[in-house]
C-alpha cells in the first residue's frame, strides 16, 4: 500500500488510528498492539500477500536468536554467545543476498567465465533492506546486552510498524519499543495529531507535486540518452538530485508524521542535506538513520578511527562500498558508494585546505559532486552514465530539446500562463514552465529548513498551509507513483 493513494488516506489510516485509540480507551492495551501489528501486516502484504511469509519468518527467526542470546547471558554462557550472534547476522545477510543479489552474482559469473547459468528472476520483497538492517541491529544489541526481555508482540510491532516498514527511517529498538509501553501515549493527543497531519501533508506535497513532476523530466532523459544535448544532461543531473531528495525526504516526513498521530516519535532522516558544504556534512544530513546504522554496526566494529589514518580511510571506503551495494545489485551503486567514500577520505585528508575555500565554492563543489554521483546512482549501467558525462564534457549544444522542456510542466502553471497571456512574452511560457519552477525548487531546497526543523505551532497559518499541502496533491493523484526507495 502507498501513502500517496486514496485507499490509504481515506480508509486505512483513519481506521487504523481510530480503532487503535478506541482499544486503548477500553483498556485493551494488548489488543491495541495486536491491531497495530495486523494493520501493519495488511499494509505490507497489500500488493503481494506472499511477502508476509518472508517478513513473519524473519521476525520469528530473529526474535528466537535474540532470546537465545539473552538466555546465554543470564546463565553465563559467554563462550557460545558470539557464534550465535554471528550466525544470526549471517542469516539476515544471507536472506538479503538471496533476494537482492543472487541473480546479480549469476550474471557476473556468466559474464566473466562465459557460463550460461539460469537466472531465477527473484522478486525483491518490499522493504527487505530496511527491516533486515533493523533486525540486525536488534540481534547485535542483544549480544551486547542492551536489549531487555521484550515480548514477541512488542518486537513484531517494532519491526513491522507500517510507517517506517518499507523505506525507513531505520529505527533502533530503544527508540520505539519503550514508547509502545508508555501509558501517556495511549490517548489521542491534539498537538501530536496536528503535527503529524502537518508533516504528512508536507511530505505528500514533496512527493506528488515536486518529486513526481521532476521525475517526468528525469525518466524522459534516461529513456533517450542518445538524443540529449549538453544542456539536457545538465538539467537531468540537477532534476534527479532534487527528485531523489524530495521523494525520499517526502516519504520520511510522511512516515514521521503518521507515527506522530500514534504519539510515537521516529528519528529524523534528513536535515536539509543540500545545504552541506562538504561530503562529511552531507552524510550528517542525508539518510541520517542509515549513516547511524553503518557507523554503529559496521564502521566501529571494523575499528573506526582507532587504528591509524590508513586503516581509518580503508574502513571508510568499506563502509561506503557496503552502503552502495545495500542500495541495489548493480555496479552503478558500488561506484557511487566508492565515489562518496573517496570524497570523504579526501575531505578528511585535506580538511585544512578545504576549509579555506569560500563558503559558496564549498557548497557549489559539494552539490556538484553529489549531483554527478547521483547520475551514476540512477543510470541503468556504467556505460549509460559514461555517455551522459561525455555529452557534458563535449559542450556540444546548450539548447534544450522540446520534449525535455515540456516534460517539466505543471498544468496549474500552464493555466496561469494562459490567463496572463505570458506565451506571447519573450521566454514567457518557457520561463514560467521550466526555469521558474526549477529555480524555485532549487532555491527552496538550499535556503529553507526541513519541515521537522521548523518549530511547530497550532495556528491559522499552519492550518491553511496544511490544508493547501493536502488538497493540491490529493486532487493530483490520478496517477499514483511508487517511492524511489521502494526499489532499494
Amino acid at each position: 500500500m502507498l501513502f500517496n493513494s486514496y485507499i490509504f488516506i481515506f480508509c486505512f489510516l483513519p481506521l487504523c488510528i481510530a480503532v487503535y485509540f478506541l482499544l486503548h480507551r477500553i483498556g485493551q492495551t494488548g489488543l491495541a498492539k495486536v491491531w497495530l501489528l495486523g494493520m501493519s501486516l495488511w499494509f505490507y502484504g497489500y500488493f503481494n500477500p506472499s511477502y508476509l511469509f518472508i517478513i513473519c519468518g524473519s521476525i520469528l527467526g530473529n526474535y528466537g536468536i535474540s532470546r537465545l542470546l539473552l538466555r546465554q547471558k543470564e546463565r553465563g554462557w559467554e563462550r557460545g554467545r558470539k557464534p550465535v550472534m554471528a550466525a544470526g547476522v549471517a542469516a539476515n545477510i544471507a536472506l538479503l543476498f538471496y533476494f537482492k543479489y543472487f541473480d546479480f552474482l549469476i550474471e557476473n559469473i556468466n559474464a566473466v567465465f562465459h557460463t550460461d547459468f539460469m537466472l531465477r528472476h527473484i522478486v525483491l520483497p518490499l522493504g527487505i533492506s530496511f527491516f533486515t538492517f533493523q533486525q540486525i541491529s536488534y540481534v547485535v544489541d542483544s549480544y551486547r546486552g542492551s536489549t531487555k526481555d521484550d515480548s514477541l508482540l512488542d518486537y513484531a510491532v517494532f519491526v513491522a510498524f507500517f510507517p517506517q516498514l518499507v523505506a525507513g527511517p531505520i529505527v533502533l529498538h530503544s527508540e520505539l519499543i519503550p514508547q509502545l509501553r508508555e501509558e501517556g501515549k495511549r490517548r489521542p493527543d491534539a498537538e501530536n495529531l496536528s503535527r503529524g497531519l502537518y508533516l504528512f501533508a508536507g511530505g505528500l506535497f514533496k512527493k506528488v507535486i515536486v518529486a513526481d513532476t521532476l521525475g517526468k523530466l528525469v525518466s524522459l532523459g534516461f529513456g533517450g540518452v542518445e538524443i540529449l544535448t549538453t544542456a539536457d544532461v545538465l538539467l537531468v543531473i540537477v532534476c534527479y538530485a532534487l527528485q531523489l531528495y524530495y521523494d525520499f525526504s517526502g516519504y520520511s516526513d510522511m512516515a514521521i508524521g503518521i507515527a506522530s498521530m500514534f504519539n510515537i516519535r521516529l528519528p529524523q532522516n534528513f536535515r536539509s542535506p543540500y545545504k552541506a558544504r562538504s561530503i562529511l556534512e552531507f552524510w550528517d544530513r542525508w539518510h541520517m538513520t542509515l549513516t547511524r546504522f553503518l557507523r554503529q554496526y559496521v564502521y566501529f566494529p571494523l575499528g573506526g578511527s582507532r587504528k591509524g589514518k590508513g586503516r581509518t580511510y580503508l574502513n571508510i571506503l568499506l563502509v561506503f562500498l557496503i552502503s552502495g551495494f545495500w542500495h541495489g545489485a548493480n555496479w552503478t551503486f558500488a561506484v557511487w558508494g566508492l565515489l562518496h567514500g573517496l570524497g570523504e577520505v579526501l575531505t578528511r585528508r585535506f580538511r585544512g585546505a578545504w576549509e579555506k575555500l569560500p563558503g559558496v565554492l564549498q557548497w557549489l563543489l559539494t552539490f556538484g559532486f553529489v549531483s554527478c554521483a547521483f547520475l551514476i546512482f540512477r543510470a541503468d549501467s556504467l556505460e549509460q552514465a559514461y555517455i551522459m558525462f561525455r555529452k557534458v564534457a563535449k559542450l556540444e549544444s546548450f539548447s534544450i530539446t522540446p520534449q525535455i522542456r515540456d516534460s517539466l510542466v505543471l498544468p496549474e502553471l500552464a493555466h496561469i500562463a494562459g490567463l496572463l497571456h505570458m506565451e506571447t512574452l519573450p521566454l514567457g511560457r518557457f520561463g514560467l514552465q521550466l526555469w521558474l519552477p526549477l529555480g524555485l525548487v532549487l532555491a527552496t531546497t538550499v535556503k529553507t529548513e526541513n519541515f521537522q526543523d521548523r518549530p511547530f505551532a497550532c495556528n491559522l497559518r499552519t492550518l491553511l498551509l496544511t490544508v493547501g499541502m493536502l488538497v493540491w496533491p490529493i486532487v493530483s493523484l490520478s496517477g499514483i507513483s511508487t517511492f524511489l526507495y521502494f526499489n532499494f
